[in-house]
């Protein structure tokens, strides 16, 4: 019986993260989740991997804070050794952030600041920090969003760092094929979390005008996406590589 695989989710505690882990477990791979803050949530989450039959485990990880990515891959190695019995992950999943809806006129430096280092800067070291303990063979995935290619008001610098994070993607895919390693991107589209605020979720305006502006007539929900990741993360798409995939039911097709 071959040794099962092992993902790592940023963000894996909870919304779409929490999904994306328990599909991965579903589909027989072991994960290793980080969480920021809340500790009881991911906990949680791990419990839902074990109930599954998969092993889980929970690290505290900033993604904002490129100067704590050396000490993270330390306990990362760490875990595996101890818990999972290897030295190796196999699927990276870039997938925490954070939403700011602010027009181009009213944003700070900061906002701007805190989004360019969880969105791009975060995924691109994180990533580069994690490559040696990525297997060859192994996978990236990096969530972006519908928004890098349609335009709401508020989004402009959210937007564009997902927009940087695909161009990336691609750059990945290339550098990174003499090891096999695949790297593609996730594009949700409008999901009812309580990401930036929880408007998708809360907004009846919101969400009848995102309903109406996609094909399927409806706002999408986490269990939309985490499937679609946790495919990623098997054979069947071994041939899949440098691609954008949308999920959002077809919004402004």
């Amino acid at each position: 019986m071959s040794k099962a695989k092992i993902a790592l989710v940023t963000g894996g505690s909870r919304g779409l993260g929490e999904d994306m882990a328990i599909n991965l477990a579903k589909k027989g791979l072991n994960v290793l989740l980080t969480y920021r803050t809340n500790k009881a949530e991911a906990d949680k989450t791990v419990g839902e991997i074990e109930k599954i039959g998969q092993k889980g485990y929970a690290l505290q990880l900033d993604v904002a804070d490129n100067q704590s990515f050396d000490a993270f891959v330390d306990d990362v190695k760490s875990v595996l050794d101890s818990h999972f019995g290897t030295s190796k992950i196999d699927y990276l999943i870039n997938n925490a952030g954070i939403g700011i809806n602010a027009p181009i006129t009213e944003t700070t430096e900061e906002q701007f600041n805190d989004l360019v280092n969880i969105h791009f800067k975060g995924t691109f070291f994180l990533t580069q920090k994690l490559l040696p303990t990525l297997s060859d063979g192994g996978g990236i995935v990096n969530i972006s969003s519908g928004l890098a290619r349609f335009s709401f008001p508020g989004y402009s610098v959210y937007g564009s760092m997902k927009a940087a994070v695909e161009a990336l993607t691609r750059y990945q895919a290339k550098e990174l094929g003499a090891r096999q390693i695949r790297s593609n991107v996730v594009a949700p589209g409008a999901i009812e979390t309580d990401f930036g605020g929880g408007v998708n979720k809360n907004d009846e305006g919101k969400r009848t005008a995102i309903a109406n502006i996609t094909a399927l007539g409806r706002v999408g929900i986490p269990s939309d996406i985490g499937g679609v990741v946790a495919f990623l993360c098997s054979e069947d798409a071994k041939w899949i590589n440098g691609q954008r995939i949308e999920v959002s039911g077809g919004m402004l097709v």
